[in-house]
């Protein structure tokens, strides 16, 4: 099938922009609400053409069942603070009217046994185009930053090893993924105060600082 890219391609990309500018706008109403945001930075990415050829290839996608089958063309991570905040956002995700969760996978309670942990969530989203409107599929990986950095550097030695690891190399990334959910662990356990000093430390920079209530007026006494 001969496929005009750009013009398949052009809803995924709107979609991922308007995610990002929905995921942000939600952060930045927790922050002026002077809450703690259980979302701490927003990316996106439309997957490469080449990407989607090998994908369809290798999990045998049809053209004409593409667009159902392959779920991240659009592409979307949100990186959490804390492994608590992963679940918050994913009943805010739940809670939307804009668009409709239509699958998750856990793999943060249930870990990979090559040690990744990540929340994904599919969503069906409607597009507004000239014509019309376009429902399309959309993944949606939620994490910690630590998490995240882990998956990093696994996906950057999977273009070295084609998923094919030594097994020294193998182990040493199951033990970095344990000691960073250890390090998440440790983090969950003194959340409440890391929340409170960076609260204060943003009222220490001039942000949001709480006004105190006026005080009533004295009565005189004769």
């Amino acid at each position: 099938m001969d496929r005009d890219w750009d013009t398949f391609l052009m809803p995924y990309t709107q979609a991922v922009e308007e995610l990002k500018i929905k995921f942000r706008g939600m952060r930045k109403q927790f922050l002026q609400a002077n809450e703690h945001t259980p979302i701490e930075f927003v990316t996106g990415r439309v997957k490469p053409i080449d990407s989607i050829k090998e994908k369809q290839v290798r999990r045998f996608i049809s053209d004409e069942l593409l667009e159902q089958d392959m779920q991240d063309i659009a592409g979307l991570r949100i990186q959490c603070q804390f492994v608590e905040d992963i679940y918050q956002v994913v009943d805010l995700l739940h809670q939307r009217t804009d668009m409709k969760v239509v699958e998750e996978r856990d793999y943060v309670t249930n870990v990979k046994p090559s040690g990744y942990r990540s929340y994904h969530v599919v969503i069906d989203y409607p597009v507004q185009l000239v014509h019309g409107e376009k429902r399309l599929l959309a993944e949606i990986q939620i994490r910690t930053m630590s998490m995240n950095f882990w998956a990093t550097i696994e996906h950057s030695l999977n273009y070295k090893y084609q998923g094919e690891f030594p097994d020294e190399l193998k182990a040493r990334l199951k033990r970095a993924a344990e000691a960073s959910f250890l390090l998440d662990t440790e983090m969950s356990e003194i959340r409440e105060e890391i929340q409170e000093a960076q609260q204060l430390f943003s009222y220490g920079k001039g942000q949001n600082i709480p006004q105190p209530p006026p005080e009533e007026p004295k009565e005189d006494k004769d």
